[in-house]
C-alpha cells in the first residue's frame, strides 16, 4: 500500500456523489478554508455546492490527493476501481453494508473482499466511515457537523466510532486537535497505520487512539517504534474491561488472563498508557501537547482552601503519584512570599492573604515550583459566567502564567470541577504554556499516564496461533514435557489403582503427595491429598478419589509463598503470561499481573514485584526469602516451551509453583493443546 500522506495532506479533493452528504463537505472544506482544488463529481449534476461537477473520475482535471466517496456499496467499489487506475492518492469509502454487515447479510464479506481488489495500491479508509478532519489545512473529508476549528499544531484523534469522533471535535476544553479520523471497518488501513501516518507530520504533538480491537499486532508494534524514534506520546482509550465481554473458561489462569489482561498487558508492553474514560483522556492529550511525556510523578498542588488541598490528596491517593515533603528551599522561599500565618506543606493550602495581589501570587506559586517536581498544579475553581464576574480571578491567571515565565517549570491550573474552567481561559493558559486541566481526578488520572515509565523495547510478540480443539494433557506428561526445557519438578510414578500407587509411595518414600489424574481443578474435585505418610493413607485417599489412575509424587515442604504461572492463547493479542498468588488463594487475593510473550527477565522481575504477596517472596517479617532466580527460572522454563511449540498450544497452569528458599518447583501442572504432526 502506498503512502496516506496524500490522503491526509490533500492539495486537491474530489467528493464523489450527491445529496447532502457529500454537499455537506465540500461546504465545511470552503468553511474551513481550505485553499486546494475540491472536485465534485456526479453523472447528471452541472454543479454541487456551487462548483463544477464532472461526470466522473476520468473527467477530472487529474488525479485527486483525496476523495470523498458517498455513494451506494456497489459503486463504490466501481469508484475505488476508477480512483486507483487513475493514480489517486487515496479515499474515504462512506458506504456500509461490507464485512460488518456480513451477519444480516452474506454478501458484505465478499463485497469488501472486491473492494480491496479494486484499490489495489491506492489507501483508503473504510468502508463504513466517516472520514477525517485535518484542522491543520483545512481539508474535511467528512459529511456531518463537528466542533474544531483550525490550528497551527495539536494531537491527533483516531478512533474506531464515528460518533465518539464527533463527540471529540466539541470539546470545549481548550485542546487543540490537528486531526480527528474514524478508522471504519479498517478493510486496508489499519488504527497502527494511520497513527504512522499522522504522527509523521511535525506539526502533530501527540496521538490519542480510541480501540475496539487491535488487529495486525506487528503493525502496533512498528507504530509504538515510530512514536519511540520521534519522541512523540501515544495514549489509548481500550474498550472491554467489562465482565460481560469474558468467557467462562475452566482454569484459574484463563479467568485471570481472559478478556481484557491481553490487551492491557499489548499496551503496556508497547509504552502506551491507558485511560478508562474520555474526560482523562483528553485532560492527558491536553497535558502531552504541552509538557510531552512527564520526567516522573512528583507533584505539588496549590489552592487558597485546605478542603482542595485535602482533596487532591486524597484524589490522588490510589494512583501513581506523590506529593513529596517540601525541601529546605521551598520552605525559605514560601515563608519570605506567604509570611507566618501560613502552615507549609505539599499540598499546599495558601490561603486568602495574597489573592488580587497577582505579584504576590506570582511569587508564591514560584516558590513551590522546585526543580525536582515534575508539574505543579494551582488550583482555581472559576465562577460561571451567566450569573457571575470573572474579572476577579484574572490575578490567578496572572500568576500562573507568570510563574510559569519565571521558572520554566511545568505548571497547570487545575479546575476541580470540569465546567468551572472557561474554554477561553483554557485557551489563553494553552498559549501560554500553562495546561489548563478540567477536573482534579482527571488532571492526576493525566499525570499518572504522563508520567507512566517507558518500558525497555522487547523482543517482536509470539504471535497467536491458529485456534484448535486441545485436550487435557494428563499432569505427569505435561511435567515432562516443560521438564525438557528447565522446569523443576517434583519426583512422581503414575499408577494405575490404588495398589499400585501405595508401592509407587514406597518407591517414592514419604511424605507424598496423591492426585486423581484427568481432573483440571483437582482440589475442588477431592482429587488431591496431601501429606501421606503411610501406604493405608495411600491407598484410603486413592480409593475416594473420582479418579482411576493416579500420580504420587514426593511432598515439597519448606515453602515461603505459592505462586501461579500460567499461559493463555489471546487469539487478538498473544500468548499471555499471567503470574499471580498461588495454591487455593489464587482467586481469593485477586492477586495478578499479566505480560505477554515473550518478556524478558527484567520485566518478569518486575511483574513479580507488583503482585501483593511480594513481601513473602522477599521474607516477611523475619522469615526467610524465596529463591528469586529459581522462580525465574521456571517462568522462563515455561516461555521457552511454548515458544517451542506453540502450534497446538491452547494453555499452561502451573499452580501452584512451590517457593523456598533453596529452589522452586511445580508441584502441579495444567496443560490442554492438540499435538499436531510436522
Amino acid at each position: 500500500m502506498k503512502s496516506l500522506n496524500r490522503l491526509f495532506r490533500p492539495k486537491s479533493i474530489a467528493v464523489v456523489g450527491g445529496g447532502a452528504w457529500c454537499k455537506l463537505v465540500i461546504e465545511q472544506c470552503q468553511k474551513m478554508g481550505f485553499d486546494g482544488q475540491i472536485w465534485p463529481v456526479h453523472p447528471k449534476a452541472e454543479e454541487l455546492a456551487g462548483l463544477q461537477a464532472y461526470k466522473d473520475v476520468a473527467s477530472l482535471p487529474e488525479a485527486p490527493d483525496a476523495t470523498f466517496v458517498g455513494v451506494n456499496r456497489y459503486a463504490t467499489i466501481e469508484v475505488v476501481r476508477a480512483l486507483s487506475a487513475r493514480g489517486a492518492g487515496g479515499a474515504v469509502c462512506f458506504a456500509s453494508g461490507f464485512l460488518e454487515a456480513q451477519a444480516e447479510d452474506a454478501e458484505g464479506a465478499d463485497l469488501q473482499a472486491q473492494l480491496l481488489e479494486a484499490a489495489g495500491e491506492m489507501p483508503f479508509l473504510g468502508p463504513n466511515c466517516y472520514g477525517f478532519i485535518n484542522y491543520l489545512d483545512g481539508a474535511l473529508l467528512w459529511p456531518d457537523q463537528h466542533g474544531g476549528k483550525r490550528v497551527e499544531k495539536g494531537v491527533a484523534l483516531i478512533t474506531q466510532s464515528s460518533n465518539i469522533a464527533i463527540n471529540l471535535t466539541m470539546q470545549t476544553r481548550g485542546l487543540p486537535i490537528a486531526y480527528v479520523v474514524a478508522a471504519g471497518n479498517q478493510a486496508q488501513s489499519g488504527i497502527a497505520a494511520i497513527g504512522e501516518a499522522l504522527l509523521e507530520d511535525d506539526r502533530v504533538t501527540a496521538l490519542g487512539l480510541h480501540i475496539e480491537g487491535f488487529g495486525d499486532l506487528r503493525a502496533f508494534e512498528a507504530l509504538a517504534a515510530k512514536a519511540r524514534a520521534l519522541g512523540k506520546p501515544i495514549i489509548a482509550l481500550k474498550v472491554g474491561k467489562s465482565a460481560e465481554a469474558q468467557a467462562a473458561t475452566i482454569s484459574h489462569t484463563a479467568s485471570l488472563a481472559g478478556g481484557d489482561a491481553g490487551a492491557a498487558a499489548l499496551l503496556s508492553r508497547l509504552g502506551i498508557p491507558r485511560l478508562d474514560d474520555l474526560p482523562s483522556f483528553l485532560e492527558t492529550l491536553k497535558l502531552l501537547h504541552v509538557t510531552g511525556r512527564l520526567p516522573s510523578n512528583r507533584l505539588a498542588s496549590i489552592s487558597c482552601s485546605g478542603g482542595e488541598a485535602s482533596l487532591a490528596a486524597d484524589t490522588g491517593h490510589d494512583l501513581p503519584v506523590v506529593f513529596p515533603p517540601m525541601n529546605e528551599t521551598q520552605q525559605t522561599d514560601l515563608r519570605t512570599a506567604l509570611g507566618p500565618m501560613v502552615a507549609l506543606a505539599n499540598p499546599l493550602d495558601y490561603h486568602t492573604y495574597i489573592w488580587r495581589d497577582g505579584p504576590a501570587m506570582t511569587r508564591a506559586f514560584s516558590a513551590m515550583m522546585d526543580p525536582s517536581l515534575a508539574i505543579t498544579l494551582l488550583i482555581v475553581d472559576f465562577p460561571r459566567g451567566d450569573r457571575c464576574s470573572l474579572s476577579d480571578w484574572d490575578c490567578a491567571i496572572e500568576a500562573a502564567i507568570g510563574s510559569r515565565a519565571a521558572t520554566g517549570a511545568n505548571v497547570a491550573m487545575v479546575a476541580t470541577l470540569p465546567e468551572l474552567l472557561p474554554e477561553e481561559v483554557a485557551e489563553q493558559l494553552m498559549a501560554s504554556g500553562v495546561v489548563p486541566f478540567c477536573g482534579l481526578s482527571e488532571a492526576l488520572a493525566a499525570c499518572a499516564a504522563a508520567s507512566a515509565p517507558q518500558p525497555t523495547p522487547e523482543d517482536p510478540l509470539l504471535l497467536p496461533t491458529p485456534m484448535v480443539e486441545p485436550s487435557l494433557i494428563p499432569e505427569a506428561e505435561a511435567k515432562l514435557r516443560l521438564s525438557d526445557y528447565g522446569l523443576r519438578v517434583p519426583k512422581s510414578i503414575r499408577a494405575k489403582s490404588p495398589g499400585a500407587a501405595r508401592a509407587a509411595a514406597a518407591d517414592i518414600g514419604y511424605p507424598v503427595v496423591l492426585k486423581g489424574e484427568g481432573v483440571a481443578h483437582k482440589t475442588e474435585a477431592g482429587a488431591v491429598a496431601l501429606n501421606l505418610n503411610s501406604g493405608g493413607a495411600v491407598s484410603e485417599a486413592a480409593s475416594q478419589m473420582p479418579a482411576e489412575r493416579f500420580l504420587v509424587e514426593e511432598m515439597v515442604t519448606g515453602a515461603v509463598a505459592e505462586l501461579l504461572i500460567g499461559v493463555v492463547k489471546d487469539p487478538a493479542h498473544g500468548f499471555v503470561l499471567t503470574l499471580a498468588a498461588g495454591g487455593t488463594l489464587t482467586e481469593i487475593l485477586e492477586d495478578s499481573t499479566s505480560l505477554l510473550i515473550p518478556a524478558s527477565e527484567a520485566a518478569i522481575d518486575a511483574a513479580l514485584d507488583r503482585l501483593k504477596i511480594s513481601r513473602l517472596l522477599a521474607g516477611y517479617r523475619g522469615q526467610p526469602a524465596a529463591d528469586r532466580a529459581a522462580i525465574l527460572q521456571a517462568v522462563q522454563a515455561v516461555q521457552d516451551y511454548v515458544q517451542a511449540d506453540a502450534i497446538g498450544l491452547e494453555e499452561i497452569e502451573i499452580n501452584p509453583l512451590l517457593c523456598t528458599p533453596t529452589g522452586a518447583v511445580a508441584a502441579d501442572a495444567l496443560m490442554r493443546r492438540k499435538d499436531i504432526l510436522r
